[in-house]
């Protein structure tokens, strides 16, 4: 019996299936493995006509191939990683303002202890990426790396580093970039109130303070908000570039 087709087919499955195992809008943690093993399939049936495979993919160096797709699905999935990981940031510096940082809860998208605010930004990230059809663009990615990255035993590139570091500077970009109109107006809040302090002593500041903070966070929140889909349709192409590049030092 021929089992060349099956061990192509199997490892046709595997970049797909890191990219889908990776990326919340695919396969999150709340999505039922079911979910995710049907759309691996589906995406490697589709691959398949059009995705050129070697009939000598055994031994040694089929392991060091499926390592190789592994890491490169990986790589394609940072993309919504980063969006994501840059929105939690910039609602922990939210929420760290206003003082919702003790009230954490488990988020169900990465297991993780966040505040409301961050669950807020994840998800209305995800949302956005969602509804601008970013995750066509990272389907596409997908499709189109099989040309610049086919299957095969490959090394790694000396500009892994470098794009590591741009990854990590874009996820503090974004974070700022949320989280600075609530923590501007809170700012001011502050200096207002000791300003107010030093004016009129007999005033108890700790009794009044709070809920002036958390007034005119709250207002600065629902205004920020309106920001993020705006944001994410503008960052998305910077971050699946940055992925692809990263998926390249596989090459």
């Amino acid at each position: 019996m021929d089992l060349g087709f099956v061990l192509r087919l199997g490892v046709l499955l595997v970049r797909p299936g890191a990219l889908i195992a990776a990326a919340p809008p695919f396969g999150g943690m709340y999505t039922p493995v079911a979910v995710k093993v049907g759309l691996v399939v589906i995406l490697a049936v589709v691959l398949a006509p059009v995705v050129p495979l070697s009939d000598g993919l055994a031994g040694a160096g089929l392991v060091l191939v499926i390592a190789r797709e592994v890491l490169i699905g990986f790589a394609l999935a940072l993309a919504i990683r980063l969006l994501l990981a840059g929105a939690e940031l910039a609602g922990q510096l939210a929420g760290f303002q206003l003082g919702f940082a003790y009230a954490a809860t488990v988020d169900p998208q990465t297991g993780a202890r966040n505040n409301v605010v961050a669950s807020i930004y994840a998800n209305l990230a995800l949302i956005s990426f969602v509804g601008i059809n970013a995750h066509h663009i990272l389907l596409r990615t997908l499709s189109q790396s099989y040309s610049t990255l086919p299957v095969g035993i490959g090394h790694v590139g000396g500009d892994m580093a470098a794009v590591v570091m741009r990854m990590l500077g874009a996820v503090f970009v974004i974070g700022a970039q949320l989280a600075a109109p609530v923590v501007i107006v809170l700012l001011i809040v502050e200096l207002a109130m000791g300003l107010l302090t030093r004016s009129v002593p007999s005033l108890n500041i700790m009794v009044i303070g709070y809920p002036l903070r958390l007034i005119a966070g709250l207002l600065a929140l629902g205004a920020a908000i309106a920001a993020v889909p705006p944001l994410v349709k503008s960052t998305v192409p910077f971050l699946v570039d940055l992925a692809r590049a990263l998926a390249q030092a596989f090459k």
